[in-house]
């Protein structure tokens, strides 16, 4: 009985994902952009034309059939950098997204659901590190270790990017608290950790999924400004020592624009994807923004849940 209760919730929190596809243009639009460009970092062994870090042309080749991105100034082919980029960067901001969501997951639900002293001190520390502003601590931090790898770079966005999404979590969690199912199952004696797991985690599930691809966003474009920065591991392919390597050789200036306009492109539509989803997720989980087609999406959900309580 209680496996099936389980799978049930989880099953609900599928339902919702679909759902929240289903007649939602700027998810789908947002959902298709990010699963070409993962894709396209999945499987870039297999379709960049060329090794990204061997010279295979004149430097700065103009955009052609055979490069179609044109080379940069050491004669590397760009379209094949920006799909190995592509690896790298993601793997940074993805990695960091979870790190950051982690602590913030962890430490936004102990404080908002046990309270008292624990919560005193959690909110304590999430203050401190929200006094810091993030980008001038992380310049800080890397100019202080010296020209740092990627690894490096994952931990420092992970460790610093925790506290909005922390804050966000906890005041959830202790609106979540004293609902009537959370103190149905308190009264059952189930054991604290798994009314965390199974309570109220699925109930968390669009804001924790929404915190992360806020994050991740913000890692990516770190990064990529670190590495513009001369900050970050300049022998590395990713979109931040592509746009190092481009601003270092004054690609706009002699009239080589695509090394700098492919990064920053990429940067761009990726941002624009994950933004996409994010927006349509607050949209449609938060229901004082029941507008549009979210509208719709919106009372499917209710109409579901009302079901689901005999409601309706």
């Amino acid at each position: 009985m209680e496996h099936h209760h389980n799978s049930a919730k989880w099953r609900q929190v599928l339902a919702k994902c679909l759902a929240f596809f289903h007649g939602n243009p700027p998810a789908i639009i947002g959902g298709l952009l990010a699963t070409i460009i993962l894709l396209g970092a999945l499987f870039a062994p297999a379709i960049a034309t060329h090794d990204p870090q061997k010279r295979v042309s004149r430097p700065h080749q103009a955009p052609s059939a055979e490069y179609i991105m044109g080379t940069t100034r050491n004669g590397r082919d760009v379209f094949s950098q920006v799909l190995y980029g592509a690896r790298k960067s993601l793997t940074v901001a993805i990695t960091a997204g979870i790190i950051a969501m982690s602590i913030a997951v962890a430490v936004g639900v102990s404080s908002g659901y046990f309270g008292g002293k624990i919560d005193e001190w959690l909110n304590f520390i999430t203050n401190v590190f929200l006094v810091f502003p993030q980008l001038p601590l992380l310049i800080v931090l890397a100019a202080f270790l010296g020209q740092v790898g990627s690894l490096v770079i994952t931990v420092l966005l992970g460790v610093t990017s925790w506290p909005w999404g922390a804050r966000v979590i906890r005041a959830q969690t202790m609106a979540i608290r004293n609902k009537e199912f959370i103190i149905s199952a308190e009264v059952m004696g189930e054991s604290k950790l798994r009314i965390i797991l199974v309570e109220i985690l699925p109930n968390l599930v669009s804001i924790v999924f929404g915190g992360f691809l806020g994050t991740v966003i913000y890692a990516m474009g770190s990064e990529a400004g670190l590495g513009i920065l001369g900050l970050g591991d300049a022998t590395e392919v990713s979109w931040g020592s592509m746009l190092y390597w481009a601003q270092v050789s004054s690609s706009l200036y002699t009239g080589a624009w695509w090394e700098m306009l492919v990064p920053a492109l990429a940067l761009a539509f990726t941002g624009g994807a994950l933004a996409l989803i994010n927006m349509s997720i607050d949209q449609v989980s938060n229901p004082k923004l029941k507008t549009g087609p979210h509208l719709k999406v919106w009372k499917k959900l209710q109409k579901a849940a009302n079901q689901r309580r005999g409601l309706a």
